[in-house]
């Protein structure tokens, strides 16, 4: 089988992911990531295209703000490759037991990309949340999805959020900067329990100067997420944002009255 190796060989700035990030592309599968997003999705279909043209080497420097509408504000080097390379990936780890007490209530996953996924994988066995998963179409959801969780595709997003119950935990990880601002929008004039956004402090600093531009008040949402020493793979950013909202509904469980807190 075919394959195109990409990896990223530097970063300028913020960056979904570092320099010796690696993943594989064929005709019709991927394996690992670089990033996900728009960045992701343009290098996939720059390796399918050598594929076909039988092209052996590329090499480019993409912007992530103007050349692909991202608000990271860095720019990342890329190397593709005929032939495979050891994809990037990370041993997923265990959520705490004893983080787990009691039943957390609703949350609400949106996106159904590499994090989102890792997010699943990591909560669904814990039974600790009503799993709620929200992507734009039916066919960006994996094959097998757990039991619990319940998917619901849907071309408008942000409308749905309108709906979604005012005491639901939220966490965004949309393959769309545009969609996660609105979705922040959405969810800001609705009201949550809490509500977590993947993001790099550049993009944070922009979505709270538009937030504001609306008349709302960004500082209850949460972005970056997680703990960013555990690094920057699905997996680490899928355990350590699920240990922050476990801590967090555990603490509320236990304190009274109910206080907001950070997921991070």
């Amino acid at each position: 089988m075919s394959v195109i190796s990409i990896e990223i060989t530097a970063t300028q700035g913020s960056a979904p992911r570092d320099a010796g990030t690696v993943m594989c592309v064929t005709a019709h599968g991927s394996e690992g990531t670089i990033g996900g997003g728009a960045l992701e999705h343009r290098a996939i279909a720059t390796a399918r295209r050598m594929l076909v043209e039988a092209q052996a080497c590329f090499e480019e420097t993409l912007p992530l703000g103007p050349g692909l509408g991202q608000c990271c504000g860095g720019a990342v080097s890329l190397r593709y490759s005929r032939g495979r390379k050891p994809a990037d990936a990370v041993r997923a780890k265990r959520i705490d037991p004893a983080l787990v007490r009691g039943h957390g209530g609703d949350l609400w996953i949106w996106g159904a990309g590499h994090v989102g996924r890792a997010v699943v994988r990591s909560l669904a066995p814990t039974q600790a949340f009503d799993i709620i998963w929200i992507d734009s179409a039916a066919d960006r959801f994996p094959q097998q999805v757990p039991r619990a969780v319940a998917t619901i595709p849907t071309a408008d997003m942000p409308r749905l959020a309108t709906h979604a119950p005012r005491a639901a935990h939220h966490l965004i990880f949309t393959y769309s900067h545009d969609i996660d601002l609105a979705l922040c929008a959405a969810l800001l004039k609705r009201g949550f329990a809490s509500c977590g956004l993947i993001g790099s402090a550049t993009k944070w600093a922009r979505f709270k100067k538009r937030l504001r531009g609306m008349h709302l008040d960004p500082q209850r949402i949460t972005c970056p997420i997680g703990d960013p020493a555990e690094g920057k793979h699905p997996d680490e950013i899928a355990h350590s944002t699920a240990t922050a909202l476990l801590r967090m509904t555990r603490n509320v469980a236990d304190s009274a009255p109910q206080k907001q807190v950070a997921l991070g």
